[in-house]
């Protein structure tokens, strides 16, 4: 099979099961390998019944005293085993499992594997995996793949399907050198492949990562610096003035800008100024005033008679860009045309904005991805901005810029990044950063708290909503996973609902929602008919709601530094004080390091930094913490050292090769495994 054939190709997978993979973004073979793992299971030692004193994930060693019981009750099969050790005791309960009571013999010894839950009259485990001692003993040194689920798959499925598509697929020819697979005696491509998804041992899993996040460093840092060598002489005729006009500007504005703010919007200016493409990245931090900047040079560009657009990742965000260029444009006063295109538009109405583009040579386009369209043809486009960048690839950038006489570019990210990983990914831009933020911003208040104390967040959160505000509750999964202990937003929303006694609406945002679904969630909680919204990250970037004033994220310690500050960003966009609560749901009694830091922090510069710090090579578990640059597998904190390496050899690949050849990407990249 070719990386581009049909999962249904796979025996096993009809319409049904394919449906259920589509929901997961897998519909070819190149995709299901590409479904990496998002964690792995190592089994732990096993403990006896004494030995257990909290809820938790264990393995434990029972000598059974008496034999299951299974009793039908609704129409549901459930097998129960209650076992006692000294003060404990602890029942094991399957349901459709009546086959367990012929399995299980008093006098025998058991491994019963799975969560533990405490209740009033004990612990409980519920599905428990059985192993006989001899057999756990195997298991303690192989690490399960735990795939992401969705309703319909099961982790053992998705396993299956995995495999047989390493077994049928014909993997391409090696896109690293032999100088570099001998230089960091790397396995193979194709014995990688295998052990990220089916790891024989710790060593084979860690030697096969490396591999894999090496590699994907590689082509896209090769691809960046193969494309600045053909911007970096790109020049235009365009002729952007007005820089005096916008000067005055202002002085009009009701509040003033930042040194970084001006510094950027000059250093912008002083390349409009020139017949040079420009090629830059303005980060900053969230709320330290990027789209301002935009706003004032696009207006610059519009004055002088050319087209201008910004591009946003969601139809929410690109509609508040519209509306705030439109606010803007009233406050100032300035007489010039503002268009929306967004895929959401009827058809009727999306002709109608496309023959505008054609024809309104100084438009101010705002969009989303129907910007790419082959339908959208732009009559005189001289600057283009795209905000998130890491939401959009590298060629997305060239097909946009290259849909008119290499207009300039500008790229946004509010996603801080410590310098010495920025220069490296973004090397085919120049980099401007906005550290400060506005004056009249209020800093978030934060605290960390154990899992013990919810109840009086819920309640803190309810004074909130009485005065009028709303709140965000992120949890890490979406639906409940055997393989996980982490809340999911289902449930919770389920929960919230019970606990405010249905008083509240409680709004529900995860990834697997089709984006009309996504974009009526927002829009419900943007105009405030949802006061609680209980979401996946996917609210990490862009959306502006100023009027929610309470960010909770359960499972706090789960996720990296840079993320949690990003999440922590949806709130304090407003004129009220805002608060941050990240729940600690480990048995450590000792404080996490990574939440006191942003306890203590709200510079997302300096936790950056740290989480850098704190991260490093050797953390193989878990999965990817920072979701920056949509690599598949590398994160750019964890994987900084292989990073930097990457980078190091791709310029000494650049030096000696020609440039003749760097023009053919073809011959370079060939049937590219990763969609670089």
């Amino acid at each position: 099979m070719k990386l581009n054939t049909p999962i249904t190709q796979l025996k096993g997978i009809g319409e049904k099961t394919a449906k259920l993979f589509n929901k997961l973004g897998v519909y070819t073979i190149r995709d299901i390998l590409l479904y990496f793992p998002s964690g792995y299971l190592q089994y732990p030692e096993s403990i006896i019944l004494d030995e257990l004193e909290q809820e938790g994930t264990y393995a434990l060693q029972v000598k059974l005293q008496d034999k299951p019981v299974t009793k039908r009750t609704h129409h549901l099969e459930v097998t129960t085993l209650t076992t006692k050790s000294g003060k404990q005791k602890i029942e094991f309960t399957w349901f459709g499992s009546s086959y367990i009571s012929s399995t299980l013999h008093p006098g025998e010894e058991y491994i019963f594997y799975g969560k533990v839950i405490e209740k009033t009259n004990g612990f409980t485990m519920l599905q428990p995996q059985l192993f006989l001692p001899e057999k756990y003993k195997f298991k303690l040194n192989s690490l399960q793949p735990i795939y992401s689920l969705t309703k319909g798959l099961t982790n053992a499925g998705i396993q299956k399907f995995a495999f047989l598509a390493l077994e049928n697929c014909d993997l391409m020819a090696e896109h690293l050198s032999e100088e570099i697979i001998s230089k960091y005696q790397f396995p193979s491509f194709a014995h990688a492949l295998k052990q990220i998804h089916f790891p024989v041992n710790i060593e084979a899993f860690q030697a096969a990562k490396k591999r894999l996040v090496y590699e994907e460093f590689y082509l896209f840092l090769l691809q960046i610096k193969i494309a600045k060598t053909k911007i970096e002489t790109r020049t235009n005729n365009f002729i952007i003035q007005h820089q005096d006009t916008i000067e005055t500007y202002l002085k009009e504005l009701p509040f003033s800008l930042t040194t970084g703010q001006i510094e950027t919007l000059t250093t912008i200016q002083q390349q409009f100024a020139t017949n040079i493409s420009m090629q830059r990245l303005l980060q900053g931090d969230v709320g330290c005033g990027k789209t301002i900047v935009a706003f004032l040079s696009m207006v610059q560009v519009a004055l002088s008679g050319y087209q201008s657009l910004i591009m946003a990742p969601t139809d929410v965000l690109a509609r508040q860009h519209y509306d705030s260029l439109c606010d803007l444009k009233e406050t100032l006063g300035f007489d010039l045309p503002i268009l929306l295109l967004t895929g959401s538009l009827g058809v009727k109405e999306k002709k109608q904005i496309q023959n505008q583009i054609s024809q309104v040579k100084n438009a101010m386009i705002i969009g989303t991805h129907a910007l790419f369209q082959e339908a959208v043809e732009y009559s005189n486009l001289a600057y283009v901005v795209i905000d998130e960048q890491h939401r959009f690839g590298v060629k997305q950038r060239e097909m946009l810029c290259n849909k008119n006489d290499h207009p300039h570019l500008m790229v946004m990210s509010a996603t801080p990044i410590p310098r010495t990983l920025a220069m490296i990914l973004y090397g085919d831009l120049s980099i401007s950063t906005i550290k400060e933020l506005p004056a009249q911003r209020i800093r978030i208040k934060n605290c960390v708290i154990k899992k013990a104390q919810r109840k009086t967040s819920y309640d803190f959160i309810e004074k909130e909503l009485i005065k009028g505000h709303q709140a965000y509750v992120i949890c890490h999964l979406i639906e409940e996973s055997e393989q996980s202990e982490y809340e999911n937003v289902v449930a919770y929303q389920h929960k919230l609902e019970t606990y405010f006694q249905h008083r509240y609406k409680v709004g529900l945002l995860h990834g697997k929602m089709n984006p009309a679904q996504k974009e009526e969630v927002m829009k419900s909680f943007l105009d405030q008919s949802i006061p609680i919204l209980v979401a996946t990250t996917v609210i990490e970037v862009g959306i502006n709601v100023p009027n929610a004033t309470v960010m909770m994220i359960e499972d706090a310690q789960a996720f990296g530094l840079s993320q949690l500050h990003q999440l922590r960003g949806r709130v304090g966009r407003g004129d009220a004080q805002s608060y941050c609560i990240m729940v600690d749901t480990s048995n450590a009694t000792t404080k996490n390091k990574r939440l006191e830091i942003c306890n203590q922090s709200n510079d997302g510069f300096e936790i950056a930094q740290k989480d850098l710090e704190l991260r490093g090579p050797g953390d193989f578990f878990g999965i990817r913490q920072s979701g920056d640059m949509n690599f598949r597998l590398a994160d750019i904190y964890q994987d900084a050292q292989i990073l930097q390496a990457a980078a190091s050899d791709v310029d000494h690949f650049l030096k000696k090769t020609p440039k003749n050849q760097l023009s053919q990407e073809n011959h370079i990249f060939g049937e590219c495994f990763f969609n670089i």
